[in-house]
């Protein structure tokens, strides 16, 4: 599991070290959503996409769970995006239960009750996209996924902590790139997980030719920078500053029941 503390603070994306402070839940994707409501503006259609784009395998995993074929699932999930970005159905989201990830999940349990069965009688293969899924990479990830016992709604919602960690991840990769430290995330990128004793700092300084302290900033400031990341990412998926916390704790007991 990956580690992490609490902090109550943000930064906006930009180089290491020079990047501005802010609160933490400033205009976010969902909240962006949420507050436009009924208004079909192009504000809140952006910010859906990108949470869309980032967040649509655990969803269709969740589709092939509930017994449709690789053909089909690949279908409906995109005709789902298809509906949900071309029409009004934030109408129906609760800003007082503002969670995106329940929000998905219940607009697609409506979608293939009501929807699927009109989809099918129409011709298929049309080639409809509104955003980019690799769909024969998440069949391959499907195929790998543990056989458990979990319910198709435990096991979105063991995905759904997977796929926010991979966003955080591939941020905080990115900036380190921007500041030409690729190999120093690379070689760091360990560390993110089990506590701070258990690090094999001598190693890490013999491998990077640094000295064992300057490893042991390198790693906290990695550390906080990821929390920072983790918690805006996690507010980009709520209604509300105060289901923070709750919902990264949620997610990381996920994570540890799998």
């Amino acid at each position: 599991m990956v580690s992490t503390d609490s902090t109550t603070s943000n930064h906006s994306t930009g180089p290491l070290g020079k990047i501005r402070r802010q609160p933490v839940f400033a205009t976010t994707h969902w909240s962006v959503v949420l507050k436009a409501g009924r208004a079909d503006t192009t504000h809140a259609q952006d910010a859906l996409a990108k949470l869309c784009q980032n967040y649509w395998y655990p969803l269709y995993a969740y589709v092939r769970r509930r017994g449709h074929s690789a053909h089909d699932a690949q279908d409906l999930t995109q005709a789902f995006f298809l509906c949900l970005l071309a029409r009004q159905s934030l109408a129906d989201a609760d800003p007082n239960r503002g969670r995106f990830r329940s929000f998905l999940i219940g607009a697609m349990n409506h979608f293939l009750a009501d929807e699927w069965e009109k989809m099918r009688t129409q011709k298929r293969g049309q080639g409809q996209t509104v955003i980019s899924l690799d769909l024969a990479l998440a069949e391959q990830r499907f195929d790998l996924e543990p056989t458990d016992n979990a319910t198709p709604d435990k096991a979105f919602d063991r995905e759904w902590a997977t796929a926010l960690l991979d966003v955080v991840l591939n941020n905080l990769e990115s900036e380190y790139q921007w500041e030409n430290k690729a190999e120093l995330f690379k070689a760091l990128k360990q560390t993110l997980a089990g506590k701070r004793e258990s690090q094999p700092y001598v190693i890490l300084a013999a491998r990077l030719e640094m000295n064992e302290g300057a490893v042991r900033v390198a790693v906290h400031r990695l550390r906080k920078r990821y929390r920072q990341l983790l918690q805006a990412e996690i507010a980009h998926t709520v209604g509300s500053p105060e289901e923070v916390k709750e919902e990264l704790n949620y997610l990381f007991r996920v994570i540890g029941s799998g």
